[in-house]
């Protein structure tokens, strides 16, 4: 009698269990490109522009920095040479030489102040492109769940980044669940009047590389031997 009534109890609470599951929806998923949505918001097309800007002023700063260098390096290279002539008294010698070693002094600091202008210019521009990465993605992450909640979507996925073995973490999925040409059109409904088309190519405020200033292309002045 009770195998007979646990068997009832287990069927009942079988037929429960499938009740409430076959009330739930059906699940349904979307994916979307956010790298795609970030490169072609006209917010980095616009923050790329400043970047570029930007880059091009400290390449300038630079620039100079490393002429006022090899200026001392000359300055330097004459002090030693004046020290060497014979006609020269030893007094003189040896102000000439202490000149050199002066501006050796000088040229050192003025190493270190563009190692130090670069370094800082580096990190200055690293931070822009995460602060503005960071923002723009939760920003585009909003809009896509809003469009995604709209069709009905339980889950939405983003097709843009590698797995951790270094492939599309979406092995195949059906195009007519991408809604990033839906989703771009919604972020850009606010472009200005006038602005071009972003860019195709792989902006610099949404790539990696960017992080790189490129103010390091820029060799420092040559240090006398």
């Amino acid at each position: 009698m009770k195998n007979k009534l646990f068997s009832l109890a287990a069927a009942a609470l079988f037929g429960v269990t499938a009740l409430t599951a076959s009330a739930q929806p059906a699940p349904k998923i979307l994916v979307v490109d956010m790298a795609k949505l970030l490169d072609s918001h006209y917010k980095t097309e616009e923050q790329n522009a400043k970047l570029k800007g930007d880059e091009q002023k400290a390449r300038e700063q630079i620039e100079q920095l490393n002429k006022e260098g090899n200026a001392l390096v000359e300055e330097y290279k004459a002090s030693v040479e004046k020290a060497k002539n014979p006609a020269l008294s030893n007094d003189a010698k040896g102000k000439a030489e202490e000149e050199a070693k002066a501006k050796l002094e000088d040229i050192q600091k003025k190493q270190n102040q563009v190692q130090s202008f670069q370094q800082q210019t580096q990190r200055a521009f690293q931070q822009r492109i995460k602060s503005f990465r960071d923002l723009m993605l939760e920003e585009i992450g909003k809009t896509a769940t809003e469009i995604a909640k709209k069709k009905g979507a339980t889950l939405l996925l983003d097709k843009s980044g590698p797995s951790l073995i270094g492939i599309s973490n979406l092995v195949y999925f059906d195009p007519s669940y991408d809604i990033t040409d839906e989703v771009l059109k919604e972020i850009n409904k606010g472009r200005p009047a006038g602005s071009a088309a972003a860019s195709s190519s792989k902006p610099a405020a949404s790539s990696a590389a960017a992080t790189e200033t490129k103010s390091e292309d820029k060799p420092l002045f040559v240090m006398p031997k």
